[in-house]
Formats: structure tokens, sequence, C-alpha cells
């Protein structure tokens, strides 16, 4: 299994700090928010990952991680979106990449305070299909809401008015190859975007999409309330098992004499 993040689009939510920078690289306590996404798969097992950067600032992404040795990745590869087509038209960016196998997709600004290595590992028992993982909310009119129709995910709204349910789709998703299919049928939305939402609702569809429901807690750092959310939830989280930052902070290059 492959990784894709998903880091484009322009960060409007979050000005004027987006005005100088990509928002996936906008500080989550103590690390860029882009780090929380890439340990997490790198937890899981996951070392051969695909950035997906926006037009504005794209090139501060190789200068901030570079080839992905030091997260103790085998591949760190990068491309390139123009202007905010969506989540899924960053995903079809990925088809290359994928080479026909199945990938574990998170959005570079959802952060999980607990591993989904075991949810990678569901997957990867079975990768047939798509996977999504849900949380139960507060708010769950902000999210994609799943309404499930036993153990099985029966259709998903986009920030429904009256949710009929509290279990919002996370940024996080698991593909086969056959999504790429899917994204090259879709027609874009009132916003002008290819939504993730459809992609999902093609796998409900055939009756090939599950769920994961996470443990731990979850943010989407994606506004400003969220983003200093998510930077109080990681300062408090006690288990580091996978917050934990690599040895980056170890600077190889000498300092300049003065």
């Amino acid at each position: 299994m492959r990784g894709v993040v998903l880091a484009g689009g322009l960060g409007t939510r979050l000005q004027p700090m987006t005005r100088v920078t990509n928002k996936h690289l906008l500080p989550v306590f103590d690390r860029p928010m882009i780090y929380f996404p890439i340990q997490q798969m790198v937890h899981a097992g996951i070392d051969d990952i695909l950035v997906v950067a926006g037009e504005n600032h794209s090139g501060d992404f190789l200068l901030l991680l570079g080839n992905g040795k030091e997260f103790g990745l085998r591949r760190l590869s990068y491309a390139y979106q123009e202007g905010e087509g969506g989540i899924a038209e960053a995903l079809g960016l990925a088809q290359d990449f994928a080479d026909g196998g199945s990938l574990c997709v998170i959005l570079g600004d959802n952060i999980f305070g607990a591993p989904i290595r075991e949810a990678v590992e569901s997957y990867r028992a079975g990768p047939e299909g798509a996977m999504v993982l849900l949380k139960e909310v507060d708010d769950p009119q902000r999210f994609g809401v799943a309404e499930l129709d036993g153990e099985r995910i029966a259709g998903i709204v986009e920030k429904p008015s009256q949710p009929k349910s509290n279990l919002a789709v996370t940024g996080c998703y698991f593909y086969d190859g056959r999504v790429f299919d899917i994204v090259d049928s879709l027609s874009r939305s009132d916003r002008g975007e290819l939504e993730i939402t459809d992609v999902n609702n093609h796998y409900i569809d055939w009756g090939e999409l599950r769920h994961y429901i996470v443990d731990g807690w979850w943010a989407d750092a994606g506004t400003i309330p969220s983003l200093y959310r998510a930077t109080r939830l990681v300062a408090e989280t006690t288990d580091q098992s996978v917050l934990r930052l690599p040895e980056i902070t170890k600077f190889s290059k000498k300092s300049p004499s003065r």
C-alpha cells in the first residue's frame, strides 16, 4: 500500500496567515501541519508517499520535507495541483504513482491523536473497494456525515442541515485502483470542484464501502478555531507513540561561523 497526502488548496479560511505560506506548512504546536499525516503513515508501515501540493508556495514542501529520508521513508514524491479543483481532482493526480495498487489517502489538515495503524492493517487484509474513517462529533453539520444501515454505510451527505447521525467522515480514505475510473467519470459540483463525497458514494452504490470508527481525538485544522483546537490537543496528548517527532530537529548542516 502506498500513501497520498493531499495538501493543495488556497487555505482561504486561514487568512491572513495563508497569504504568505501554504496552510499545511503552518505550525500545529511543535511542527508543521504536514508532518502529522506523514507520521501517521510511517507509523502504520507505509514508506512510499506522494504529496500533492497546491500552486501557492508548492516549492516550500520540497525545502521542508526533502526526500523523506528523515521520516524513514523509502520514497517521497511530489505532484502539483493547479487552482482549487477539489479533493477528488487532487487524488486523480496520484494515478501514475498508485500504479494500480491500493492507497491510503489523508488530507493534509487532518490530525489524528491516536495511531491509524489498525485501520491500515484492516484494509490491507482485504484491499478491495474503499474504506473511510469515521469519528463521532458534536457538530456533524460541518462535515460529510455517514448514515448507517446496520453495519453498512447507506449514504454520505455533505454538510447536512439535519444530520442523520453524528458520524463525520474524516479526511482519511482507502481506495483500490478503480478509484481513478470514478474520478474520471465525475462531473464538477456547483462550486466547480470534483467532490470526494461523490467518489465515496460510487463505492456505496457498488456495495463496497467499508468504515472504521477511529479511537482518540480527531481535528480538522482548516479554520482558525479548529487550528487552535488542534494545537491545544497536540500539546495535551500524553501518548506520543505516533506524534513523536522524527530526528529532524538535529540539523545536519553546520551553522555559519561568526
